[in-house]
């Protein structure tokens, strides 16, 4: 490996507790960014993940919908995106429905929140929202073993319940990491992690370097190289400053003292 190439972040949790991001984390990611390109990875839709890219000023390849899907921040432009099975999202769909579960469909197109909203079924991602972990353990216990599906059950740190995203088998965060590296050039070995929940540690699991936060689950944390502090805390922060920016340093100084390009 010739030193770390690109940073992954996950959004709620990670980067933010609700929908601010704070100035110190703001601060500490574009510093990030003056060295190598960072990229949010993250469970929600294309809109949210492009105001948020916005905000922070980022222009490489972002990745919403649990990994499904891969944006250019700059106009928005769909480069890469995956649908599921008609059949699979039909099954589930008609579930939540039945359960009275919200949820969110979503497509290239927009999303949708109601059976009636849907005029076709592949769908890039299902998610099951705001309800309690044991409906999660149900959900995912029941569409686990399904042939087609990746199933995965999220923490949603905002407001304390439960979420589980649907996406075609093979399809999270850590596929989508592959992608991208991909289209930079680099290998995922190259790549700086960060997140919280189960859906972050495929991502996690392929990085060169990872974080985990806090509140992040024992197999996350047992992985890391660095465990932040909450969220609430600006732990991102402190990780890119303690952590990351000195690991950057450092292959800014090879470089200078080789001559050769990292």
């Amino acid at each position: 490996m010739n030193g770390y190439a690109a940073m992954l972040v996950d959004l709620d949790g990670t980067l933010m507790v609700t929908d601010t991001i704070s100035q110190r984390v703001s601060e500490a990611v574009r510093e990030v960014e003056r060295h190598i390109p960072v990229s949010i990875a993250t469970g929600r839709r294309a809109s949210d993940l492009l105001e948020y890219a916005h905000r922070l000023g980022l222009t490489s390849p972002q990745i919403c919908n649990g990994g499904a899907t891969l944006l250019d921040p700059r106009d928005g432009r769909l480069l890469w995106n995956s649908h599921m099975d008609d059949g699979q999202a039909r099954g589930i769909i008609e579930l939540l429905a039945e359960r009275e579960i919200s949820f969110i469909a979503t497509h290239p197109g927009g999303d949708s929140t109601s059976i009636d909203q849907i005029h076709h079924w592949d769908l890039t991602r299902i998610s099951a929202m705001d309800i309690t972990e044991a409906e999660a353990d149900y959900l995912s216990g029941r569409f686990r073993d399904r042939d087609g599906l990746y199933v995965v059950k999220v923490f949603l740190h905002y407001n304390g319940w439960w979420a589980v995203d649907f996406t075609a088998t093979g399809v999270h965060k850590g596929a989508a990491a592959r992608i991208l590296a991909k289209r930079l050039g680099i290998e995922t070995g190259r790549m700086i992690a960060a997140g919280d929940s189960y859906n972050d540690l495929p991502m996690l699991e392929v990085a060169g370097y990872r974080i985990a936060m806090a509140s992040a689950p024992g197999e996350m944390k047992a992985i890391a190289d660095f465990v932040a502090p909450p969220v609430e805390e600006d732990g991102l922060a402190v990780a890119i400053e303690e952590a990351v920016l000195p690991l950057l340093a450092g292959q800014s100084l090879q470089k200078g003292q080789s001559g050769s390009v990292i």
